[in-house]
């Protein structure tokens, strides 16, 4: 058995997990920067607010990627790290950061997979209802026209959400993941044809 010659050889992140700069340069907080403070919610308090550092560090982990051989490098954008309140006012720190690991991946020879969605919702939209929203897929197509206008020009592959099935039972129906609610049949529902409409209305602006 082989790989096609075609076959992409690459890694995967997400924001939350490897970004660290929790609460650096305007970003605003995700429902996982308020989950986590909560007793018990996570194995020994762990939590993202340095995680690896990739902020920071982005450099020094693309040279790592190219050492090790990787094609392409698949990684999610932080919405609120972009837009503080979820949408509205562009925290321009927050895209250039982005903006620039585009471009260090293209230099370096690495392809890269962009994931626009993967768990870290704007805590001020949460606040608002979430998932719940009915306007929630409307608040993610506006935030998927932001991050479409700086980096389409280079970037060719787009994911729309990471595993919505989840986000939406763990983080909404047993409560095991951020935001750690627990909601009733009916909401669960509600929140995953919001989201369903979330990954429909991009695709449009894509």
């Amino acid at each position: 058995m082989g790989f096609s010659k075609d076959f992409v050889w690459g890694a995967a992140t997400a924001s939350y997990q490897i970004e660290g700069a929790a609460y650096e340069d305007g970003k605003g907080w995700s429902v996982w920067d308020i989950f986590y403070k909560n007793d018990g919610a996570v194995r020994e308090g762990h939590n993202g607010d340095v995680a690896c550092d990739h902020y920071h560090r982005y450099k020094e982990d693309v040279s790592i990627m190219e050492e090790i051989g990787l094609q392409a490098y698949r990684f999610s954008i932080s919405w609120p790290r972009v837009l503080p309140e979820g949408v509205g006012k562009i925290n321009e720190k927050g895209l250039d950061f982005y903006d620039s690991l585009v471009d260090e991946l293209l230099e370096k020879g690495m392809e890269p997979y962009i994931t626009l969605f993967h768990w870290d919702y704007p805590y001020e939209l949460y606040k608002k209802g979430g998932w719940l929203n009915y306007d929630s897929s409307d608040w993610f197509a506006e935030y998927t026209k932001v991050i479409i206008d700086r980096l389409s020009d280079r970037v060719d592959h787009w994911i729309t959400q990471n595993e919505p099935n989840v986000y939406i039972d763990r983080g909404h129906c047993n409560g095991v993941h951020a935001p750690g609610i627990k909601l009733g049949m009916r909401e669960v529902l509600q929140a995953a044809h919001n989201s369903h409409l979330a990954h429909g209305k991009p695709l449009r602006i894509l």
